[in-house]
């Protein structure tokens, strides 16, 4: 016990952010959310709208226990959920487990949004996550270069596996744009549900980017149509946050 509250005191955090408002993708859309955005992120996704938070010196650094306070005395009545999002959340796993775990015990449902780019982060944060996004990339994004594609969308199929089989609630979103193409898109979809049973997973959403590459409704009802033979339930949902003002994840 000692050791792991030396641990725990050792241990920094550098949060962006904590602020509460309406989830805004995903599943879960419209419920009432604590942010808390971690500051890092090593990859480069042309759409990314939080790209304040990318350096991994941007934010403030804290103790575990002082962010713990800070987590504390932003949660407001009636939260449905903590959602841990980045930046990338998996940069610092070590504090994100920790942060995690204070809110599960609290009885608040915690939520992790990543990339899931790495299968040992994820198994050490998951024990402490209720609900998972598991976002895939298209090559499309710029996420990594093409050369190391394949291996971070290897570590993200693992991280689904791992997901599915600790019966966390998992849903899969995948943003794309109009660069993005079926041919490619058909081979992910394929890959996933080769991997996985369209009853391990709570929803498949395709979101569209915003403002920027905007794809058109035509390659959304495509794209959707390639996903519907594998999972009925496919959703084409956009970041609705955007559309009402609110801050976003």
């Amino acid at each position: 016990i000692n050791n792991e509250k030396n641990y725990n005191n050792y241990l920094k955090v550098r949060l962006f952010e904590i602020f509460t408002s309406v989830e805004g993708e995903g599943i879960l859309y419209g419920t009432k959310t604590l942010f808390v955005r971690l500051a890092g992120c090593p990859f480069t996704c042309f759409y990314c709208d939080t790209k304040e938070s990318l350096p991994l010196d941007s934010g403030t650094e804290y103790s575990i226990e002082d962010a713990n306070h800070l987590i504390d005395s932003n949660l407001k009545n009636q939260t449905y959920k903590v959602n841990f999002t980045g930046g990338d959340p998996l940069i610092q796993h070590e504090a994100v487990a920790l942060l995690a775990k204070h809110i599960q015990d609290k009885k608040i449902p915690t939520y992790l949004e990543s990339s899931c780019f790495d299968i040992d982060r994820f198994n050490h944060v998951l024990p402490f996550i209720d609900i998972v996004k598991i976002e895939f990339k298209t090559k499309d994004s710029d996420f990594v270069d093409t050369k190391h594609y394949e291996k971070f969308i290897g570590h993200t199929m693992k991280c689904l596996q791992s997901s599915v089989k600790s019966k966390k609630t998992t849903y899969i979103k995948v943003v794309v744009s109009s660069k993005t193409q079926p041919n490619e898109f058909a081979k992910l979809v394929q890959e996933i549900f080769d991997k996985i049973s369209k009853d391990d997973i709570v929803g498949f959403i395709i979101q569209p980017t915003y403002v920027i590459s905007e794809p058109s409704l035509e390659l959304l009802l495509e794209l959707y149509d390639l996903v519907f033979p594998h999972y009925i339930d496919v959703k084409v949902v956009p970041q609705l946050h955007k559309f009402i003002g609110a801050p976003w994840c």
